[in-house]
């Protein structure tokens, strides 16, 4: 399904982000580096998460966040994110603030302020043909599925979300979600799932 007038929007929104990012950077940028101190000195070096994720056209590109879990062990000693995830980390998810380096996906192009959030790599071949159109604009920082739940939602229902976005994209859609987005920060509301520390992962469907 093709949105009327979406391939001129997707331009605008484009511009609009890297403006965004410019200006996001810049502001963030004393935060952003109290933060990282504080991470280096809290859980270690390196402050930040990286970690390949599919973008646009379930193309590959490296996701920037702040880290909010101590570094794995060896297999012997492998733990659960429950055990990783510290009390800073805790905190830096509930507020957002570990997305502020995301704003170099937005800038770079890999990603944009609002859309579908970036997955896993090795969810891509398990999508079903309509879960994989989530992937026909960039993946945002927020999203449609963050701001009706978060990671309190069910896969198919933050699937269904995605899509729904892709299907409806435009101005007013983007500006309503980005404001929802403040209050859900704000109110710190499903940072993780139902009796998870994060969320767990999509249950992937069998192959033929």
């Amino acid at each position: 399904m093709s949105v009327p007038g979406s391939s001129y929007y997707d331009a605008i929104k484009r511009g609009t982000d890297i403006l965004a990012a410019c200006l996001g950077l810049l502001l963030t940028a004393p935060l952003q580096a109290a933060i990282a101190s504080f991470i280096s000195y809290k859980l270690g070096r390196p402050a930040l998460f990286r970690q390949m994720r599919p973008g646009l056209d379930g193309q590959p590109f490296v996701l920037i966040k702040f880290r909010t879990m101590l570094e794995e062990e060896t297999e012997a000693e492998e733990c659960c994110d429950a055990d990783r995830l510290t009390p800073f980390g805790i905190w830096l998810r509930a507020t957002s603030l570990d997305e502020l380096p995301s704003l170099w996906n937005v800038l770079r192009g890999d990603m944009s302020l609002v859309g579908p959030r970036p997955l896993l790599m090795h969810y891509l071949p398990h999508y079903n043909a309509e879960q994989a159109r989530r992937h026909r604009v960039r993946p945002g920082i927020t999203g449609l599925a963050q701001v009706r739940g978060r990671n309190g939602l069910t896969w198919e229902d933050k699937f269904a979300a995605d899509i729904e976005y892709v299907d409806n994209r435009g101005p007013k859609l983007d500006l309503q979600i980005l404001a929802a987005t403040v209050l859900s920060v704000l109110r710190r509301e499903g940072v993780n799932a139902p009796g998870d520390a994060t969320v767990p992962e999509f249950a992937l469907r069998a192959q033929p």
